[in-house]
């Protein structure tokens, strides 16, 4: 996904509508954090910190600050959370299923953020982003990806640029 979409992309999935508050977290956690659904399905209250002056995330080995107004669907839903439904009671999961005790599925997310984009086509356009501005390491630990997945994002990245340069030329 080109850099100008993804800007407008995250645009939408920080102050639009076309999204519920819940599916708006797990788009900025995707579009924003480069995260696959199969993670983000299964984050905990535990993994989100909500603070009156800010909002972090663990993903990864690191502690993310969410800047606003990124973090206002995660505000939005702690001030509802735990889900006290009669499949989920007490439910600690930030996307809960339902299924009693379990988080949602990844391919039900998934296809509710289908309606607005390709949640893979985004993930894969931030992490070719993210290799241009920091090093592979950083990446890959605040992230929780590997350094040689990052490393093959940043390779991809590269050769796509040097084969844009070249058609420019």
């Amino acid at each position: 996904m080109p850099a100008l979409e993804q800007e407008q992309l995250v645009t939408e999935v920080s102050s639009g509508t076309k999204l519920t508050t819940r599916d708006r977290a797990a788009a900025i956690l995707v579009v924003v954090f480069a995260q696959q659904i199969e993670d983000v399905v299964a984050l905990t209250w535990d993994h989100v910190d909500i603070k009156p002056t800010k909002v972090a995330i663990t993903l990864g080995k690191t502690v993310i600050d969410i800047p606003p107004p990124l973090d206002k669907p995660f505000r939005d839903l702690a001030a509802t959370a735990p889900s006290n439904t009669a499949a989920q009671p007490n439910s600690n999961w930030v996307f809960p299923g339902y299924r009693p005790g379990g988080h949602i599925n990844a391919a039900s997310l998934r296809e509710r953020l289908q309606r607005l984009f390709s949640p893979r086509a985004a993930r894969l356009g931030t992490l070719h982003e993210l290799t241009k501005l920091a090093p592979i390491a950083i990446i890959a630990d605040a992230l929780g990806y590997t350094t040689q997945t990052i490393e093959r994002h940043a390779r991809d990245a590269a050769s796509t640029y040097s084969q844009y340069v070249a058609t420019r030329q």
